[in-house]
């Protein structure tokens, strides 16, 4: 569970404005206009590392997809998985593989390390997800027993537990909207499906207060679920 405590940030960890970012998203405002209303954004995914486990799981929490939970010292087969997959975001910005990206793209390396599309999964779940789209699959098959996820390998998705359904729809809004990334009609469809039926929780709402304090913005579709009836894919 996510509790509140004082959030303490390393000064090196955080980029205090982020302008070099600017890159229009298809709304009339620039990438670069929305980064830049933060008051401070975390430079890379290996400063977002150690802040994600110190700050908004120093007590514990629970896996995403799974579920399962863990404590204080985390087990080694949980790890951190990118709801918006970054071999989409490489493809977007046309930045070559994703250690290329590190190396010359600056709105990259934001991107990579942004809070709200880190959490906590277990190692073979994280890789068996891959890039693949999330959606329904029939039947209830689930890949590890005991977690209700399930993969289809010739469809190239994966279907996540009920329980998480909404905090994943919501970080896949949140990623499109604040970067200009696409997410696919059909794909929206479903997501914004489980926006409705899986509402946020008291507990998602404290991360996202967590997040603000830690990298200066919010998820605006946890605040307000509803936005995402205006969004068009």
């Amino acid at each position: 569970m996510l509790r509140p405590h004082t959030v303490i940030i390393p000064v090196l960890t955080i980029l205090l404005t982020a302008a070099a970012c600017a890159e229009h998203d298809g709304a009339g405002q620039t990438s670069g206009e929305k980064i830049g209303k933060a008051v401070a954004r975390i430079v890379d995914y290996q400063s977002a590392r150690p802040l994600l486990w110190s700050t908004l799981y120093r007590d514990g929490g629970e896996t995403l997809y799974c579920g399962q939970r863990f404590g204080e010292r985390k087990a080694k087969n949980i790890n951190i998985e990118h709801v918006f997959p970054m071999s989409w975001v490489t493809w977007h910005l046309q930045c070559g593989q994703r250690e290329d990206c590190r190396r010359t793209s600056d709105k990259f390396n934001l991107i990579e390390a942004d809070l709200h599309n880190l959490w906590p999964a277990l190692k073979n779940i994280n890789k068996a997800r891959r890039s693949y789209p999330f959606g329904l699959i029939k039947g209830e098959k689930h890949l590890v027993h005991g977690c209700d996820f399930e993969l289809d390998e010739r469809g190239r998705v994966v279907e996540p537990r009920t329980q998480a359904r909404g905090e994943i729809a919501r970080s896949m809004f949140y990623m499109a909207d604040e970067y200009g990334l696409e997410i696919r009609k059909r794909l929206g469809k479903v997501l914004k499906r489980w926006n409705r039926e899986d509402t946020v929780s008291a507990q998602e709402q404290r991360r996202n207060d967590l997040i603000e304090k830690i990298q200066g913005n919010r998820n605006a579709y946890i605040d307000d679920p509803n936005l995402a009836d205006r969004l068009r894919f």
